[in-house]
């Protein structure tokens, strides 16, 4: 399935081709993921990334070199170690989406509502099977509105023209959830993250490769602005107008969410949900080993790296004079 990241890949790549001969070196051919090396140094792959925000046992199987670089580049949003039972059957009293505390707010990351926690199971009992996210849509088409003027500038910010939304209107809310935090507790960390169409308003649901694991990966910093000294790249139609400042700050713009992870039996749990902040610093190794070298300037990790892409979710500002932020899941 295609995602906005294709056109915002193509238009970097367009750029590129533009401006080497005359202001930037030779592009290489190959990501440095699958470039041959002599190296003895150990690469991390995806799955170590994912594996060390697993279970004790898949965190364990992480090569000790790499999951000590990969967690120097964690900066979480919600503390990662709650406590809790190794294999917790979840029961009552759990924090509801309205009006929670800030300690809600890390319980709703942690172990989020039950439809949540439904979907999570759904995802890793399919098999990492995409359709089974597609059948809890509302078959119900919803044309995606002008969004901060992005149709005077004949931008398209969605894969499609029209989106839909989850049947259960306690799973969109709880989406709308995800992205107001990360711009709440964005500032903790180091990133200053705005919702709207030129920085936040987008992430892809995957279900992760070896578990099936459900997870969303949210792109801020989406379209920086032109800028020939630090930023010399054409976007297109969608980077007209950004205000969005290419700084430091792009090293933080691939933020990750993890539904809890279920256990083997009906009830059981064998880890928690994760929201995280990836510190893609061009000394670490999430720069080193997980951005292609073709886009190492945006600094970006792509979905299908991580797993099958289900579908994208975005929460766009659709409002003409007061703000009216909307799901549309495309």
């Amino acid at each position: 399935m295609s995602h906005p990241s294709v056109s915002f890949r193509l238009a970097l790549f367009l750029s590129f081709s533009l401006t080497a001969s005359s202001s930037l070196p030779p592009l290489p051919v190959f990501s440095k993921r699958y470039a041959p090396s002599s190296s003895l140094i150990p690469k991390a792959t995806p799955s170590d990334l994912l594996s060390l925000l697993g279970s004790k046992p898949q965190s364990s199987a992480v090569n000790p070199e790499v999951a000590r670089d990969l967690k120097s580049c964690f900066k979480f949003l919600v503390p990662f170690s709650p406590v809790h039972p190794r294999h917790r059957k979840l029961g009552l009293g759990r924090p509801k989406l309205t009006s929670p505390t800030r300690r809600d707010k890390n319980k709703l990351i942690w172990w989020p509502p039950e439809p949540v926690l439904e979907l999570a199971r759904l995802a890793v009992d399919s098999g990492g099977d995409p359709a089974a996210i597609h059948r809890l849509l509302d078959p119900t088409i919803i044309q995606v509105p002008d969004c901060e003027g992005s149709k005077d500038e004949r931008c398209e910010l969605t894969r499609t023209p029209y989106g839909r939304r989850f049947i259960c209107e306690e799973l969109n809310l709880y989406l709308q959830f995800l992205f107001e935090l990360i711009v709440d507790r964005g500032p903790s960390v180091g990133l200053d993250v705005t919702l709207n169409r030129f920085d936040l308003f987008h992430g892809h649901l995957f279900l992760a490769l070896d578990s099936g694991r459900l997870g969303i990966l949210f792109h801020a910093k989406e379209y920086p602005a032109y800028d020939k000294q630090v930023f010399p790249y054409n976007m297109g139609f969608c980077q007209r107008g950004s205000n969005v400042t290419y700084d430091d700050s792009m090293n933080l713009r691939n933020i990750l969410w993890l539904a809890p992870m279920p256990g083997d039996s009906g009830e059981s749990w064998v880890a928690p949900g994760v929201l995280v902040v990836l510190d893609a610093r061009p000394d670490g190794i999430i720069y080193r080993d997980l951005i292609p070298d073709y886009v190492n300037f945006a600094r970006t990790i792509y979905e299908d790296d991580l797993g099958d892409v289900a579908v994208d979710v975005n929460y766009l500002n659709v409002g003409s004079e007061t703000r009216n932020y909307q799901i549309f899941i495309c």
